[in-house]
C-alpha cells in the first residue's frame, strides 16, 4: 500500500518541484532551456509508452502469437481517439499561443493555459495507475519495480513540465504563489486518474493489454500533437532533439534496470 501512494504521487511531486522554480528563478525560462526540456519530455513518454506500455501489452498476448499485437493497435488507436476528442471538447491555450483551441470560452488566458497542461498530464496518471494495477493483479509482464520506474520516470519529466507551466504564469502577472499553485495543481489530475485505475483493477483486468496501449497511445497523443511541434519550432530546435534522446535513453535505462 506504502508502494502504490508513493508510485502514484512521486509525479505529483516533481510537476511541484518544477513549478517551484518561479520562487528563485526569473519570470521565463530561456527558450534554449525551454527547447531542451521540451524535447526531454518526449522523449521521456515515448520511451515509457514502448518499453513500459505497448511492449507489456503485446507479452500479456503472446499465446494468441501473429495475434498479440491486435489489443496494443486497438488501444494505442483508441487512446489517440480519446485525447483528440477531449482536445475538441476543452477549450485550451498551449504554451506560445495567443489563438485558444476548443469551445469558445469565456476562462481567463491563465485557466486556459492550466486546462492544456491539465490535458497533457491525463494520460500520465492513467500509464502510472494502469502499471501498478496490473502489477498489483500479478500480471507477469509487470513487476512493482518496473511501475515505479514508470512512475519515476514521469516525475523526472514533470519536473520541466512543471517550470515550463508556471514560469509562463509568473510572466502573465501572477503573483509566484499562485502561479506555484496552479503549476502544481495541473499535475493534481494524475494520482487521480491513476488512483480510479487502480480501484477499478479487478474489473480491468481482462482488458489490461487494451488498457496499457491505451494509456500509450494518449501520451503518443500530446507528444506529436503538443510538445514535438512547440520543441521544433523557431530557434535552437537541435537542442529539442538533444533533450529528447536523454529523455529516451533515460526512461529505457530505468525500465530495463528496475523493471
Amino acid at each position: 500500500m506504502v508502494t502504490l501512494a508513493l508510485g502514484l504521487l512521486i509525479p505529483l511531486l516533481g510537476t511541484m518541484l518544477g513549478a517551484a522554480f518561479v520562487f528563485f528563478m526569473k519570470d521565463s525560462l530561456p527558450e534554449r532551456v525551454q527547447k531542451t526540456l521540451l524535447g526531454f519530455a518526449s522523449g521521456v513518454m515515448v520511451a515509457a509508452s514502448v518499453w513500459s506500455l505497448l511492449i507489456p501489452s503485446m507479452e500479456m498476448e503472446a499465446a494468441a502469437g501473429a495475434w498479440s499485437v491486435l489489443p496494443a493497435a486497438v488501444g494505442f488507436l483508441l487512446g489517440i481517439g480519446f485525447l483528440l476528442v477531449l482536445d475538441e471538447l476543452t477549450p485550451h491555450l498551449h504554451l506560445g499561443s495567443d489563438k485558444p483551441e476548443g469551445p469558445r470560452s469565456r476562462l481567463s488566458r491563465t485557466s486556459m493555459l492550466a486546462l492544456a497542461v491539465t490535458l497533457h498530464n491525463l494520460p500520465e496518471g492513467m500509464a502510472v495507475g494502469v502499471v501498478f494495477a496490473g502489477a498489483e493483479q500479478g500480471a507477469s509482464q509487470l513487476s512493482l519495480a518496473s511501475a515505479l520506474a514508470v512512475s519515476l520516470g514521469i516525475a523526472i519529466q514533470n519536473i520541466p513540465e512543471g517550470a515550463i507551466i508556471a514560469m509562463p504564469m509568473r510572466a502573465e502577472g501572477n503573483s509566484r504563489w499562485r502561479s506555484f499553485m496552479i503549476g502544481s495543481l495541473s499535475g493534481a489530475v494524475e494520482p487521480i486518474g491513476g488512483l480510479a485505475i487502480v480501484l477499478l483493477a479487478s474489473m480491468l483486468t481482462p482488458v489490461l493489454p487494451y488498457l496499457l496501449a491505451f494509456a500509450a497511445g494518449a501520451m503518443f497523443y500530446v507528444v506529436v500533437e503538443e510538445l514535438i511541434p512547440e520543441a521544433s519550432s523557431g530557434k535552437h530546435s537541435n537542442l529539442s532533439t538533444i533533450g529528447f534522446a536523454v529523455g529516451f535513453v533515460l526512461m529505457m535505462v530505468l525500465d530495463v534496470v528496475m523493471g
